[in-house]
C-alpha cells in the first residue's frame, strides 16, 4: 500500500531526472529564482522566474478583510 502511493512519484523522478535534481539542489541551497544570477540563466535557459511582483493581492498592501454571510 505504501508503495503504491509512492510509485507516481518515482515515476515523475525518473522521466525528468534533470528537473528534479536541479529543483531539489536549488532547495537544498535554498536558492531563490528570482535572484539575478539565477533568473538570467533560467532565461537563457527558456524557462521562466517567478515574478515578486506577481500575486492575487491587485494592491500589494498585505492581508485584507473580507465578510462572510
Amino acid at each position: 500500500m505504501f508503495l503504491d502511493e509512492l510509485t507516481p512519484i518515482v515515476q515523475e523522478i525518473l522521466g525528468q531526472p534533470g528537473a528534479f535534481l536541479g529543483g531539489f539542489t536549488s532547495a537544498l541551497l535554498k536558492l531563490n529564482l528570482g535572484d539575478d544570477p539565477v533568473k538570467s540563466w533560467l532565461e537563457n535557459q527558456g524557462a521562466s522566474a517567478p515574478n515578486q511582483d506577481d500575486s492575487d493581492d491587485s494592491s500589494g498592501k498585505g492581508p485584507q478583510t473580507i465578510s462572510i454571510d
